[in-house]
């Protein structure tokens, strides 16, 4: 069921993902893979590095890593975990590991991994600080947190439209009024590369350094 503020439940987001699963890299995954390929292709990703994907998802990022990093990836849906299971076999992705799991309640130790990517997922949780909270105790520091979604625009006539249709949104799985500022808010992410992505400038890739521990940009 939907909490006070209109936002989905864990549970609710569960179930409506495991929902879409059978068809989402038909339907939704078509609409978003563009900017995610071109995300994933981007990274450069140092021979054994160990990168987590938050919201795997069906997969479908998973072939276009290199193979000679280690990489988890993790969603709530196992649905959706069912078949990014089907991506790994059909592509014998060795270095690729699935795990069931919160992304606002990690299981991993501090500092584990040197890369967090994560695509059309703040904006599709319950509570995205504690996501992206996450996301940084899990990252080193020195590490990079890569986040590819749709922030509010600046547009002040986008944004009072993105405002109104975002409770309705809420109800199917995700939030429109969202900016960066917010998410970013203090937080030890500096950003290092902020970038409009295809199709119709839409996404935003924001790539960050991950400042905690006292760590500074070179």
């Amino acid at each position: 069921m939907n909490r006070q503020d209109g936002t989905m439940s864990l549970e609710s987001l569960e179930r409506v993902y495991t929902q879409y699963s059978p068809v989402y890299d038909q339907t939704f995954g078509k609409a978003f893979n563009q900017a995610r390929e071109s995300v994933v292709t981007g990274l450069t990703i140092a021979p054994n590095e160990a990168v987590l994907e938050v919201g795997v998802g069906t997969g479908m990022a998973l072939p276009l890593y290199p193979r000679h990093c280690r990489i988890v990836g993790i969603d709530l849906s196992e649905g959706m975990l069912k078949k990014a299971e089907e991506q790994i076999a059909r592509h014998s992705l060795e270095h690729v590991s699935l795990q069931r799991m919160d992304a606002g309640a990690m299981a991993f130790e501090d500092s584990t991994f040197d890369l967090v990517m994560a695509a059309y997922v703040v904006t599709a949780v319950p509570d995205y600080r504690k996501v992206v909270s996450e996301m940084i105790r899990v990252c080193r520091p020195g590490g990079r947190v890569v986040m590819l979604n749709h922030f509010s625009n600046g547009n002040k006539y986008i944004a009072a439209v993105e405002k109104l249709i975002s409770p309705m949104c809420r109800r199917i799985g995700f939030r429109t009024d969202l900016s960066l500022n917010h998410v970013l808010e203090g937080t030890a992410l500096q950003v290092t590369r902020k970038e409009k992505m295809n199709p119709f400038q839409y996404w935003c890739l924001v790539e960050c350094v991950n400042a905690k521990n006292g760590y500074s940009r070179p």
